[in-house]
């Protein structure tokens, strides 16, 4: 069988989908994953980049400068699916054509898409292809679907397809945890960390004597991005050793230690706590590890992850003020919540047995 697994054109949208993905290929089945410029991230998956040269960051602009009320109510977290709509459903109109085409060119017998992957369904319905939703969000999928989908320009863009409803998914995969988002109706999926592959530096594959704190940002440069000063000014001295991803130049308080591109989920296990900026794929590597976490509210879906991490017992959301990352450290309710979602995590079903049940259902 083949499978076309498709994700909007960031990194941190097409990472999540890797693992599922992964099992399909051992089981057998040819998988193509396309997405944007992320060959070297999909652990030896062919990919197709379906937009070259695109600049995500310029097309948010022109699409936000129109609709400057939602834009500021996006910017803080606070626009709900109103401004992801609106962007990805810009986003997906100009994908549309390419993945169209890709799917009557490679002809898949099966496509797999996130949620703000819209075009996916899409093309799959104009080619009487099944569909499976795989969420890799903590927003409902099937909201973001409609919200993308509806969008005038992506409307109208299936129109010129033919295409004038998209049926729903023949399955749809959730991957967050119940206690985290309530239950979701479709088919549990264990999210099971990924962030490519790379070396560790010497001393981070293994615990040290003080407590680690990671900090992470997001791979999207922009609005919301700048969280790495102020979380630098506030464990400057801190009795504690922090491990900064991909940090930028310049100096560094003495007791930060700057890396490049490490994968995050070779960190987590040695680590205390985590520091970051609230994207999805980052909130479910840390419970999955069961560490303690600090998201700080930003633009689209950030506010709303850090506040369901919170909302369970199992990190914080706010300002990385020192005294917060003192207790994000010390608190042991945190750490307990966060474990009791890591093992909630750890009982899901595991990709294979899900990509099994799925392939027999879209047979």
């Amino acid at each position: 069988m083949r499978v076309l697994v498709v994700a909007a054109p960031l990194l941190g949208h097409v990472l999540p989908l890797v693992p599922f993905a992964t099992a399909l290929r051992a089981a057998g089945h040819e998988v193509l994953v396309a997405a944007g410029d992320v060959a070297d991230h999909v652990g030896g998956l062919p990919a197709h980049d379906l937009a070259p040269g695109l600049r995500l960051d310029r097309q948010a602009l022109r699409v936000l400068a129109t609709h400057p009320l939602v834009a500021r109510r996006e910017l803080q977290g606070r626009a709900g699916t109103r401004g992801v709509g609106l962007l990805f459903g810009a986003v997906n109109a100009g994908l549309l054509a390419p993945v169209e085409e890709l799917v009557a060119q490679w002809r898949p017998d099966l496509v797999v898409h996130e949620p703000l992957a819209c075009a996916a369904a899409v093309a799959a319905a104009r080619h009487r292809v099944p569909a499976v939703l795989q969420d890799n969000t903590l927003v409902d999928g099937v909201a973001l679907v409609a919200a993308t989908v509806t969008a005038r320009p992506m409307r109208a863009a299936a129109l010129r397809l033919g295409v004038t409803t998209v049926p729903a998914p023949a399955s749809r995969l959730v991957t967050a945890p119940p206690s985290l988002v309530g239950r979701q109706q479709g088919q549990p999926l264990r999210p099971v960390p990924y962030a490519g592959h790379g070396p560790v530096p010497a001393g981070l594959e293994r615990r040290g004597d003080r407590p680690r704190l990671l900090v992470s940002h997001s791979t999207v440069a922009g609005p919301g991005g700048g969280t790495l000063r102020p979380v630098l000014a506030a464990v400057a001295g801190l009795d504690a050793d922090v491990v900064v991803l991909r940090a930028p130049e310049g100096p560094m308080p003495a007791n930060v230690r700057p890396v490049g591109w490490v994968p995050l989920p070779a960190l987590l296990p040695h680590a205390d706590a985590i520091v970051h900026h609230g994207g999805a794929g980052t909130v479910l590597a840390a419970l999955a590890f069961g560490v303690p976490q600090l998201v700080i509210p930003g633009p689209g879906d950030r506010r709303y992850n850090g506040e369901l991490a919170a909302r369970r017992g199992a990190g914080l959301s706010g300002a990385p003020a020192r005294s917060t990352i003192t207790r994000l450290l010390a608190d042991e309710g945190l750490r307990s919540a966060a474990a009791e979602v890591r093992a909630e995590i750890a009982a899901m079903p595991d990709p294979a047995d899900v990509a099994a049940a799925v392939l027999a259902v879209t047979r």
